[in-house]
C-alpha cells in the first residue's frame, strides 16, 4: 500500500473541505477585490484592476462534470481489470482507493440530480 498516495489523497480531500467551508475560489481562480465583477474589464471601482473572468453556462459545467464522472468510473474499472489479469503495477489498495472515488463522485451527482429536479419541481409549483 502507497502511504503517500493515500496521504496525498487525504490532503486534497481537506484542502477542498476548507475552500468549500470558507468560500474560498478554487485553484486557478482569483476572487477580484474593490467593486466586484466589471464585465468590461480594466479598472474598477476602487481603481484596481481586475482580471476578466470568463462567464461560463451552467450546461457547459454541467457536462464537464459528467465527463469527469465517467473518466473517473473508466479509469476505476480499467485498475479493476488490470488487478484481475494480474498486472504487477496494480495494488489492490489503489483499486480500491479509485473505486471509492468513482463512487464518492458518482453519489455527489445523484444527489445534485436529485437537488435540481426538487428545485424544479418547486419553481414549478409557484403560483404566478
Amino acid at each position: 500500500m502507497e502511504i503517500s498516495r493515500v496521504n496525498n489523497l487525504l490532503a486534497e480531500m481537506r484542502a477542498a473541505m476548507t475552500a468549500a467551508q470558507s468560500g474560498a475560489a478554487a485553484p486557478g481562480n482569483e476572487i477580484l477585490k474593490g467593486g466586484g465583477i466589471n464585465p468590461s474589464g480594466g479598472i474598477n471601482q476602487s481603481g484596481a484592476t481586475q482580471k476578466i473572468i470568463p462567464a461560463t453556462d451552467f450546461s457547459s459545467v454541467l457536462k464537464s462534470s459528467l465527463e469527469g464522472v465517467a473518466k473517473m468510473q473508466n479509469h476505476a474499472e480499467a485498475m479493476q481489470k488490470s488487478f484481475v489479469l494480474g498486472d504487477d503495477k496494480v495494488s489492490l489498495s489503489n483499486v480500491m482507493i479509485d473505486m471509492q472515488k468513482a463512487n464518492i463522485a458518482f453519489q455527489t451527482t445523484v444527489q445534485v440530480r436529485n437537488k435540481v429536479i426538487a428545485a424544479y419541481n418547486e419553481i414549478m409549483n409557484m403560483p404566478v
